[in-house]
């Protein structure tokens, strides 16, 4: 583990994934959550960050929580014996083998599910884990409270060790109505009387709503140090670290006269005569093509104790480059290097000129961007 990628290419760009962010981020979870386990969330291939490295960086972890059944298998493959809790559950009944063999714990949140449970005859040789979903108000997955308590009869007459588990739909809203409070009622009426521990708190929940947190937490957007809101100012005061920084060269500047126009469309019109720097990154790297003019890019600083200047996007992304506007940035040269996102500009404010959050951004790294674990 940890063996770059980026040697195998010549093109600049490179998303470097910062293991010790990774693990002050977890840190962070514990400190604003000491009384919880904390299930940290891996799906969508760890928010963009790859598999290794979170694993690296989070081995510190109570679990790990993703979608997958053959993700869990490549954690188990790769030596963590830990607890795995699959967050969607089973989505085939032929999958409940593979989740015994790797002891995976089970999301529930279907009667499906729960008839695929009570069909099994192995059961018995390991009970698994199972965390029962409750459909509080978010109207996504879980059962409805109606219907709630008796399918938790059912598992626990079977021998399941159970939990009880549900999503809030509004924990991201801050100093908003509504929040948390009508589901988080809702829940405790439904399981009242029926001992077993419970996972309430998601990224913003942990935040914002200490009150709200169970006995598991399940940290997702803020171990990778982006804000559940998609705006980096409401996570200024939690002191996360940022785990993604996606980097590149100025590999062309132009010259341009006042009136000349930028990308395709030319949906740039330069104001005055101005330098343009043209840098290796594109949609097809990942970078969303509705970023608008003004979206910020960091430039480094021309000396040494120069900390770099940020540059403003101009005209149209094109599938493998963008152009930026260096006025702010007489020094720039090609060879410059550049910051797309990370610890200079937040994932969160390149997502808000793109009129989407950081979370998406972070999913679509493509392929082709290499990689380096630090």
């Amino acid at each position: 583990m940890g063996v770059s990628t980026a040697s195998l290419i010549n093109r600049p760009i490179l998303a470097s994934i910062h293991t010790e962010a990774f693990r002050h981020n977890l840190n962070r979870v514990r400190e604003l959550a000491p009384e919880s386990k904390i299930w940290s969330v891996i799906k969508a291939r760890s928010y963009g960050h790859g598999f290794e490295a979170a694993f690296k960086g989070l081995q510190s972890t109570d679990g790990f929580a993703l979608l997958d059944i053959y993700d869990a298998r490549w954690l188990r493959e790769n030596g963590w014996q830990g607890r795995i809790l699959l967050l969607e559950g089973l989505f085939h009944q032929n999958e409940l083998a593979l989740a015994q063999e790797l002891g995976c714990d089970l999301v529930v949140h279907c009667e499906s599910q729960v008839q695929w449970l009570e069909d099994d005859q192995t059961r018995h040789a390991k009970p698994a884990n199972i965390f029962l979903k409750m459909n509080s108000g978010m109207n996504r997955l879980g059962l409805n409270p109606a219907v709630y308590r008796t399918a938790f009869h059912r598992l626990h007459a079977l021998g399941y060790h159970l939990h009880h588990m549900t999503h809030f739909a509004n924990a991201d809203q801050v100093d908003q109505a509504p929040t948390v409070g009508e589901q988080l009622d809702c829940f405790d009426e439904t399981i009242a009387g029926l001992e077993a521990p419970t996972s309430l708190a998601n990224s913003a929940a942990i935040l914002w709503h200490r009150n709200a947190l169970g006995d598991w937490v399940r940290p997702g957007i803020m171990l990778y140090g982006a804000s559940p809101t998609g705006s980096f100012k409401d996570i200024a005061h939690a002191h996360l670290q940022t785990v993604m920084h996606l980097q590149s060269e100025i590999i062309d500047i132009q010259e341009l006269p006042k009136g000349a126009r930028v990308g395709y469309g030319g949906r740039y019109e330069a104001p005055e005569a101005m330098r343009i720097g043209v840098i290796a990154c594109g949609y097809a790297d990942g970078y969303p093509r509705q970023a608008k003019d003004g979206t910020p890019v960091w430039v480094e600083g021309g000396a040494a104790d120069d900390s770099g200047l940020i540059c403003p996007l101009v005209g149209r992304v094109s599938m493998d480059m963008i152009m930026i506007d260096l006025r702010n940035a007489p020094h720039a040269r090609i060879g410059s290097h550049v910051e797309l996102w990370g610890t200079q500009v937040p994932v969160d404010d390149v997502a808000q000129m793109s009129g989407t959050i950081g979370y998406e951004l972070l999913c679509a790294l493509a392929p082709r961007v290499p990689i380096e674990i630090k």
